[in-house]
């Protein structure tokens, strides 16, 4: 019985002595090495955990995908493909190997490699929605908007709460077909409080524009008609919105009338735009008006893409000798549809200088206290898109009461 007994202790011991050098197992070493990568920034460390972790489990796709994304990571380009190589010779359908193969050409400059990987991807998983907003991306890179807005469009049929593609759709929708015209129609009506000159003749603008997607950008031509104490005058204008690079794209405009003061005698502005991580959008830029005087406004948003929703917080400041005239308008938008499908609720402070409104108004105004709120509804119908927008603004006037202006805009456009 003792024999047994000490059989048996000894065969227990020596199992648990050769568990206990036999170390961790593929899964726990996955894990240290993810620890590592993620909560230490220690890519070679976790490279070395995923090297041990695949002598023991050779085929376990998983841990060399993601040593692939280390070597990727740490710019060790040629050992990341050949580690997504090795998973999808055994697995050509391998998603999570497909997904970081098409990372790697596209953040290395190959988008045309990356679009290969990514189309070879949504054969097996076409409704995938991390792969539809890849392919978009890497089409835009290549060029390809019209493409790239169609496939973004796709995705948030099925997803539209994906705010990733909703930013992303946005800022392609003007390029994505070759040619726009648009019309437009605005009414602005003054209370009694203003003088009989305002408030018996309403002032109104009308605009026709034609635009051009380019290789560079977005190019659009607009001329300006606008009548105001019993007063006629024409503008033109050019805007441009060039591509410098997946972050980064600008905002030029350039305006001439013969008409002061019913509009200013020229015009400019400027903006740099940045897409953020995490679907945010900022930008910093100014506008320049020439009337007899002339006047610096400088101007910064931020904007950020949450779910079916678009806020943007927006600063004009306009320096004076003694002072800075600040406007402050907060905007929201709720998408219902595609880019060109959207409900818009705005409120603030102060003027806009991009508004149709204020192209018409002198430049004094920019020292009077004002408050405003405006809806936008906004519906595309095929190539069409109509939209109105309601506004209401209340200002402070020299030697009389307040008044308040209420105003109604139409426009109309159509891409081909």
């Amino acid at each position: 019985m003792k024999t047994r007994s000490f059989v048996f202790v000894t065969c227990l011991l020596l199992r648990l002595f050769a568990s206990a050098q036999s170390g961790p197992g593929s899964d726990d070493l996955f894990k240290q090495a993810r620890q590592a990568a993620f909560d230490n920034k220690d890519y070679a460390r976790a490279i070395a955990l995923c090297q041990q972790a695949l002598k023991q489990s050779p085929d376990y796709a998983e841990i060399r995908t993601f040593m692939g994304r280390l070597y990727t990571w740490s710019d060790k380009l040629p050992e990341a493909r050949q580690q997504f190589s090795l998973v999808l010779q055994k697995d050509s359908t391998n998603k999570d190997a497909l997904s970081a193969a098409t990372d790697l050409e596209f953040w290395n400059d190959n988008p045309s490699q990356a679009l290969v990987y990514c189309n070879t991807a949504l054969r097996h998983y076409p409704a995938d929605p991390d792969l539809l907003l890849k392919k978009a991306r890497v089409l835009n890179d290549l060029k390809q908007t019209s493409e790239a807005y169609t496939v973004a469009a796709q995705l948030l049929r099925s997803n539209p709460d994906n705010a990733d593609a909703r930013a992303l759709a946005d800022r392609l929708k003007w390029a994505a077909s070759r040619n726009m015209i648009s019309v437009g129609y605005d009414y602005l009506y003054f209370d009694r409080n203003y003088n009989d000159a305002l408030h018996k003749n309403p002032w109104s603008l009308a605009n026709i524009s034609y635009g051009r997607s380019t290789r560079l950008g977005t190019v659009t031509g607009r001329l300006n008609y606008a009548k105001r104490f019993g007063s006629t005058g024409f503008q033109g204008e050019l805007d441009a919105y060039p591509h410098i690079n997946n972050t980064f794209y600008s905002y030029l405009n350039v305006g001439f009338s013969g008409s002061e003061p019913v509009f200013p005698r020229f015009r400019a502005g400027a903006s740099l735009y940045a897409n953020l991580p995490k679907s945010f959008e900022a930008e910093v830029g100014f506008r320049y008006l020439k009337f007899t005087d002339e006047t610096w406004i400088y101007t910064v948003s931020a904007s950020k893409y949450i779910k079916s929703f678009w806020l943007n917080l927006r600063t004009y400041l306009v320096p004076n000798n003694s002072d800075l005239s600040q406007t402050y308008i907060g905007t929201v938008r709720y998408y219902y549809g595609t880019a060109d499908d959207f409900i818009a609720l705005a409120g603030g402070t102060g003027i806009s200088p991009d508004e149709a409104r204020n192209v018409l108004l002198g430049q004094d105004v920019r020292k009077l206290a004002s408050q405003r709120a405006s809806i936008e509804f906004r519906k595309s119908f095929g190539g069409f898109i109509p939209s109105v927008v309601a506004s209401w603004f209340a200002e402070d006037q020299t030697n009389r009461p307040r008044g308040n202006q209420w105003g109604i805009s139409f426009s109309l456009r159509q891409r081909f």
